[in-house]
């Protein structure tokens, strides 16, 4: 075993060093002025990628911004990415919009990707190469850049792949003696508080995080993770609102672990907090045991093959009308369980929709994806769920390669008296989506209105595979749009509902409208076929732009009052 960790600590270590010429360049991710989200190895369909340090207050970089102008002008159509990275303590996102660049500018506000690439100044110029992700060519704007660079495109040696730079230097919020960060003391508390909740027995994480030998095998992992934003899974931009529910990491608390995992991951001296406090997840979770558990039939799920969505019916077991605060599904068998929807409501009895629910009633109860937890509704609100009603699941399945039986359930919690409002849900859809083949960031919106005062709770968007980006924009009556909710890393694996800190107010006539963007090239690897243009579907091979807004209607005394409440902006 101490032979393992130190062969891991080595190399680690060896992963951290200043990037030079022919050097791999790692992965990462970062979001740009704009809010639109920049992956690097996304650009592998290029001749070359361009970076150049940006600094708002360096003289260097305002002197070599025309250069780098003139180059992108040079190559335009020779299928070059250029790019710019800011890593500046002191500049932030809306100082560096205003200064007018078209050109992209990452945001390294943590400081990762400066320090994995060894920047010392502002103004140095790195040109990566896509087919090896090596590092080409660093130094500074001029004819040496130019030369290397159509080196690159021709995919020729580089003849000069380092030159000096007279730059500003960046300064590094760097703490002293990386590997003098305590294991005990820092590292452990921050995967306590961030990931052991999935990372455990009977969590949605595929490893436990219960030993420090298990972090450190898994390090060069976690380091990928953090540095793409891949984890913890919370893709909002950090700008836009502000939510109950996030699961972003700090920028301090990920510089900690990726610098640790650079130094070498080292145990250092103290007890392992994670293996003093090994817990498994609760099958409830933190609501606890439910008032009513409704089981869901059981489904043979095949090894392969695609299978049909399921609709399952049950009654509803009770025999009187109640109101619901919460209630939540437990998967069986998570490997095959992609989602469940659950409405309620009436049958059928004749016509061409006999056997199936109502549209006339009804209403919805707990809802499953990867990742998502039980949690009451808003305080005040509730669900009404009558005694007669029929509950149905729709039960979506995906084949694993071993052939299982789901049996899921449903937990169901009660008010002991009428709460004082119903909570809805409005829908934005569009089943008139045509994605084109090869499309890399296809747009399509919808919109809907409120007709009465209401108070919005959450924002849910939906989309499959090609989904890329989401956001919500409302149009208040006087014409003033705001922006509710930005998702500029959409993942189809992390199906979020994004709760509000403070609900907010929204006056009858104001239009929500959300627009969704489809990456169906080539470059989404998890796109089923970028060659066919994509229609409305249910299967996740199909795509949808579906929203979902949890609101509730104002009281008259509420609008009385100014349309101010509790709780609300």
């Amino acid at each position: 075993m101490a032979r393992f960790v130190a062969v891991i600590a080595l190399f680690i270590a060896s992963q951290a060093m200043a990037l030079a010429p022919s050097d791999r360049v790692d992965n990462f991710r970062l979001m740009d002025q704009t809010g639109t989200s920049h992956h690097l190895y996304y650009f592998s369909d290029m001749d070359a990628v361009v970076m150049m340090v940006q600094d708002n207050s360096c003289a260097a970089v305002d002197s070599a911004l025309p250069k780098y102008a003139a180059l992108q002008k040079e190559f335009a159509g020779k299928n070059v990415q250029f790019m710019m990275i800011n890593s500046s303590r002191s500049d932030d996102r809306a100082s560096i919009a205003a200064l007018g660049i078209a050109t992209p500018i990452l945001l390294d506000d943590a400081q990762l990707v400066g320090e994995s690439l060894g920047v010392s100044q502002a103004g140095e110029v790195f040109v990566v190469d896509p087919k090896t992700w090596k590092l080409a060519y660093r130094g500074a704007v001029g004819q040496d850049l130019a030369e290397a660079l159509g080196d690159v495109v021709e995919g020729r040696p580089v003849a000069r792949a380092q030159t000096d730079v007279a730059g500003c230097a960046v300064d590094f919020a760097r703490k002293q003696g990386h590997a003098q960060i305590s294991y005990t003391k820092e590292v452990a508390p921050i995967l306590q508080q961030n990931c052991v909740s999935c990372h455990r027995t009977g969590g949605i994480g595929p490893w436990s995080m219960d030993n420090y030998t298990m972090i450190l095998g898994f390090s060069p992992m976690i380091k990928e993770v953090l540095m793409t934003q891949r984890m913890p899974p919370w893709h909002a931009d950090p700008t836009v609102g502000h939510w109950a529910n996030d699961r972003a990491m700090s920028n301090g608390d990920r510089r900690t672990l990726v610098n640790w995992i650079n130094a070498g991951a080292p145990r250092g001296a103290g007890s392992d907090p994670l293996a003093d406090n090994v817990t498994s997840q609760p099958v409830w979770g933190d609501l606890g045991e439910p008032d009513l558990i409704v089981n869901i039939p059981p489904t043979d799920v095949p090894a392969s093959g695609v299978v049909d969505y399921q609709y399952l019916q049950v009654d509803n077991p009770l025999d009187r009308d109640v109101w619901v605060s919460a209630s939540q599904i437990a998967p069986g068998e998570r490997s095959v369980l992609h989602h469940v929807i659950t409405t309620f409501g009436e049958m059928e009895t004749e016509g061409p929709r006999k056997g199936r629910l109502s549209r006339r009633n009804g209403g919805s109860l707990a809802g499953y994806v990867p990742g998502r937890v039980g949690t009451p509704l808003p305080e005040g609100t509730g669900t009404f769920l009558p005694a007669n009603a029929t509950i149905q699941f729709q039960m979506h399945y995906t084949t694993s390669g071993v052939a299982t039986t789901d049996h899921s359930r449903m937990g169901v919690y009660l008010y002991d008296e009428q709460p004082e409002h119903t909570i809805k849900r409005m829908i934005l859809a569009d089943p008139r989506l045509k994605i084109p083949p090869g499309a890399k960031a296809h747009a399509h919106t919808t919109q809907r209105a409120f007709r009465d005062d209401v108070l919005v709770y959450d924002l849910l968007p939906h989309s499959h595979f090609r989904g890329k980006a989401a956001k919500f924009v409302a149009q208040y009556p006087d014409g003033t749009e705001e922006l509710l909710l930005s998702v500029p890393n959409y993942d189809f694996n992390w199906q979020t509902t994004y709760r509000l800190v403070e609900p907010k107010v929204m006056p009858a006539g104001t239009k929500i409208f959300f627009t969704k963007w489809w990456d169906n090239s080539a470059q989404n690897l998890a796109n089923p076929d970028p060659t066919r243009e994509v229609p409305w579907g249910q299967q996740s091979w199909d795509e949808m732009i579906f929203g979902a807004i949890g609101y509730r209607t104002l009281t008259d005394e509420e609008k009385a009052a100014g349309n101010r409440v509790a709780g609300s902006e």
